[in-house]
Formats: C-alpha cells, structure tokens, sequence
C-alpha cells in the first residue's frame, strides 16, 4: 500500500481515535495510527502513515513502536525490503480488553487494601464498598465479555452509514 490519503470522513475518523487513545493515556498520534490501520486493509510504512496524517515520519515510527510493545500492532517485513511494515494486531480486540481489565484489576486491589484502612469512619467504609462492589462487577462482565468473545467466530456485517455494525456470532 502507497499513498493512501484519507478521504475527509476517513480523516475525520481517524482523527476522533487520536483523541479517544489520547484521553486513555496515549499519544494523540498512535490513537490516530491506530485509527488508520483500522481503515487500512494492507499493512503500511511509516512514510505511508505520514503521508496519510499529515505528521513526521520520526512521530510515526516513535507511535508505531509503542503501539507494537503494547502489542496493539505488528511490525512485518518484506523480502528484498529495507521498510518496515505495520498492521493491526489479529487479536487487537482482546489485547485491549486485557489491558483493561489489567487497570481494572489494580483498582480494585486498591480498594481492597481501602477495606482494611483502620479507623475508617463509617461514610467512607460505605463509599469503598460500593466502589469494589461496582469494579467487581464491571471486571466480572468483562471477563464474561472476553471469554464469549474468544470461543466464538465473529461475522460483522457492514452496518448503513450512521448505524453501528450487528455482529453475528456462530
């Protein structure tokens, strides 16, 4: 894949991952690698990514390296190539349900260790129970979610513009 610009829906989209990843704690500009690799169906160098965004190349091989210790991507070479390619991890859904369920995790041992605090009044023992009993909750659904996800094969069918995608399980 050379030279794919965006198309100004595609920019659009890939601008609005930039900040979802960046409000997670990510560079702006690895959410919007991200972004575009979702719309890619090659994989791409970093001089096709920074053609496409519109930033250096130096920013998109500093992200893309990030993005691939995070496991979020895949660094492939080919034969009688010098570049460096990247694409989406096949399994990307699940390294980020991982992920957070990791941060989730360390959480609530945090407010397990709250628990034990001695000499906690009342009012914040009520409050540190309701808030593991709401992170176990939400860690429990996602551990469901993530392993429904991985005993099934996924079929997404194209949803029309403006409609969000149904996804059929076999």
């Amino acid at each position: 894949m050379t030279d794919r610009l965006l198309s100004p829906d595609d920019a659009q989209y890939v601008e609005r991952m930039g900040l979802l990843w960046e409000s997670e704690g990510l560079p702006r500009i690895a959410g919007r690698i991200l972004g575009y690799l979702i719309l890619t169906p090659d994989a791409g160098t970093s001089d096709d990514m920074a053609a496409a965004l519109g930033v250096s190349r130096a920013s998109v091989n500093a992200d893309a390296r990030r993005l691939e210790r995070l496991g979020y991507v895949e660094r492939l070479s080919r034969p009688g190539d010098r570049r460096d390619y990247y694409t989406i991890a096949p399994d990307l859904v699940e390294r980020m349900l991982d992920s957070r369920l990791a941060r989730l995790r360390n959480l609530q041992s945090a407010l397990d260790d709250a628990r034990h605090l001695p000499e906690s009044p009342p009012a914040v023992q009520e409050r540190v129970c309701a808030f593991r009993s709401l992170h176990l909750r939400i860690i429990n659904a996602l551990e469901s979610v993530l392993s429904d996800f991985r005993s099934c094969s996924h079929n997404c069918t194209p949803a029309a513009p403006g409609q969000a995608s149904p996804v059929n399980h076999k």
